[in-house]
């Protein structure tokens, strides 16, 4: 493991990394803490801002398709569409829909899209395992 790649990634890269190793670590401790307490209520506004910011960077992140958005980016939108509604279901007092709708975009906008993340090829995937190996060319035999 080496955090090269993520060092020397543009910063909008960084910032959406971070983002998501914080949500995801926010993410854990939500789900195993209390719920409704004040503690619970502070780290889930992180959490929502955090996720926000992940989505709305990844609008700057173009490695799929260079210049243009790909259809990751689709998640991107529903993570900003449906963040706001779980915060207003826990508001108006749905707190079923709030779990189902946080818990989903947990599992989905964030663990299933981060697996992706971490393919060899990808900035995060070379974090994890490392540079991909260059081969060198082997030196030609002599004929026997």
């Amino acid at each position: 493991m080496t955090l090269t790649p993520l060092f020397t990634a543009p910063l909008i890269v960084q910032i959406h990394a971070i983002g998501a190793l914080g949500a995801f670590v926010l993410g854990l401790w939500q789900l195993v803490g209390a719920k409704g307490t004040k503690a619970h209520r502070l780290g889930g506004w992180v959490w929502v801002l955090c996720m926000a910011a992940v989505a709305g960077s990844s609008f700057w992140i173009t490695e799929l398709t260079p210049g243009a958005l790909s259809p990751v980016h689709i998640l991107s939108v529903v993570t900003l569409v449906v963040l706001p509604l779980g915060v207003q279901a826990v508001r108006r007092g749905n707190p079923n829909r709030h779990r189902r709708t946080m818990l989903a975009l947990f599992f989905c906008a964030l663990l299933v899209a981060g697996l992706f993340t971490i393919l060899p090829n990808r900035i995060m995937g070379r974090v994890v395992w490392g540079e991909p190996a260059v081969s060198q060319p082997q030196p030609a035999q002599a004929p026997q």
